[in-house]
């Protein structure tokens, strides 16, 4: 007649969840799993694009500086790729400077290390564009299921209808069919928010790594004034 006390050590939050658990059944484990994993790529992703990370402020006009009086040695080279993904792009330019000043060479040189960037920026979010389509379609396997439960409850056969396994399809239909749309709404815009910020950083690199370009292909010329 009454509920018992949830144990000592447990909260009425946690036993809460875990009765959903329950009573969403086992199509609700996949989506638990997509979760965390979308949770995991979320933050991992957060730290990795920082743009301090990625391209800090004012790196290609220290950059140019320094090329004012020549290509700067391996030493320098080396310390400016560790600095960032853009000192690694604005780094592979140098080096080929340093064997030619050939533009098209030189172009190249920035063109395959602005792939190698992109594709560095780009890792982790088809898992998570994945996650967010495969997440309505685990909550509709849920559905699906919870259904077959609420017609099984009716089976002709039956002696009458089953009260509890009709409750227990009810609950699996409707809590997979949420959790689903929980798991993929979130996944989905942080998807949509981190390729729009891979793109505004991959352009900026590429406004960056034309600067210099610019610069190492007319060393005479004063280099213009850079966006960031």
């Amino acid at each position: 007649m009454f509920r018992s006390a949830p144990s000592e050590g447990v909260s009425l939050e946690e036993v809460a969840l875990f009765s959903i658990v329950q009573a969403a059944g086992w199509p609700i484990w996949p989506l638990i799993f997509c979760s965390v994993i979308a949770l995991a790529l979320v933050l991992e992703r957060l730290v990795s694009l920082r743009r301090a990370r990625i391209a800090p402020t004012g790196l290609v006009t220290e950059v140019i500086g320094v090329c004012r009086a020549g290509i700067p040695g391996p030493e320098v080279i080396d310390k400016l790729a560790a600095n960032s993904l853009l000192g690694k792009v604005l780094a592979a330019g140098l080096r080929q400077a340093t064997r030619t000043n050939d533009p098209e060479l030189l172009r190249r040189a920035f063109e395959t290390a602005g792939r190698s960037a992109a594709h560095q920026l780009e890792r982790y979010l088809n898992a998570l564009a994945t996650i967010a389509t495969a997440a309505p379609l685990l909550g509709l396997l849920g559905t699906v299921i919870g259904m077959i439960e609420i017609f099984g409850a009716q089976a002709p056969g039956s002696n009458g209808t089953n009260p509890a396994q009709l409750a227990h399809g009810i609950s699996v239909a409707l809590y997979n069919t949420a959790f689903g749309l929980m798991v993929a709404i979130p996944s989905l815009m942080a998807h949509r928010y981190f390729r729009s910020r891979v793109s505004g950083l991959l352009h900026d690199m590429e406004q960056a790594a034309d600067q210099l370009l610019h610069r190492l292909v007319h060393p005479q010329l004063a280099p213009s004034q850079p966006n960031r």
